[in-house]
């Protein structure tokens, strides 16, 4: 077998593994995990700037933003699930469906929710709420220290909020009452997200926009370009 010729089929078994592992990438991209990266402080303490997380794809089954581009190869969902109460999920922002956001489920479908004085209320009856200790925060480039709570969903799930501010914008909301078909999402960081409590920029989020659930951070890195390795691996609740 002469040299060139031996070339040419190293070359075309090389495009054909590439070509099969960049199908296997976007099989796995499309339908199994996905990463995603934290670009604000919205989800503190859960979520830091610089967290970089996975995200399973196929938790609620698949909609046209489960998809590269969101291209409309279908409507509705595929293999569907319902998220629970208090799952951190991903979504595409109704108002603008090119863009990802990450909030926590906390309100199902016919779900009345309220904020009064800092404490979420779920259906008439005040959410588990327990002071605990301090977070210190970094984002405007010093430390900074916020006032942490504990919530306790009626479901047993808990996970961590902060309070920047006594009587924030958001503290005190009216009654919303979650349509059938959509979710309520908020922020850990309640003085610091916009979330469902904001109608006109998020409100309620349709079923077909969820993309997945988080699962764990992969990499972690602060402002300073420094690895957290202690957040790497962290399983994400």
């Amino acid at each position: 077998m002469s040299p060139p010729r031996t070339r040419r089929i190293g070359e075309a078994i090389a495009i054909g593994l590439a070509c099969v592992l960049g199908m296997l990438f976007l099989s796995m991209r499309t339908f199994v995990v996905q990463q995603f990266s934290t670009p604000s402080g919205s989800m503190e303490p859960t979520l830091l700037i610089g967290d970089y997380f996975f995200v399973a794809k196929f938790a609620y089954g698949y909609s046209r933003y489960s998809l590269p581009l969101s291209r409309p190869a279908f409507s509705g969902r595929i293999l569907g699930a319902e998220p629970q109460l208090g799952d951190l999920v991903v979504f595409r922002l109704p108002k603008d469906d090119s863009v990802d956001y990450i909030k926590r489920v906390a309100g199902m479908p016919g779900d009345r929710v309220q904020m009064i004085n800092g404490q979420l209320w779920l259906n008439g009856t005040a959410v588990k709420h327990e002071r605990i200790d301090d977070f210190v925060s970094d984002d405007l480039g010093r430390p900074q220290r916020v006032k942490r709570w504990r919530e306790t969903l009626p479901n047993g799930v808990s996970y961590e909020t902060l309070d920047l501010q006594d009587n924030g914008f958001l503290d005190n909301t009216p009654v919303y009452t979650v349509p059938a078909g959509h979710y309520f999402m908020l922020g850990d960081n309640r003085d610091n997200s916009t979330d469902s409590r904001v109608l006109g920029q998020v409100g309620y989020v349709p079923y077909d926009h969820l993309v997945g659930r988080a699962l764990m951070i992969s990499y972690s890195i602060d402002r300073n370009w420094k690895v957290r390795y202690e957040r790497m691996g962290l399983y994400l609740h």
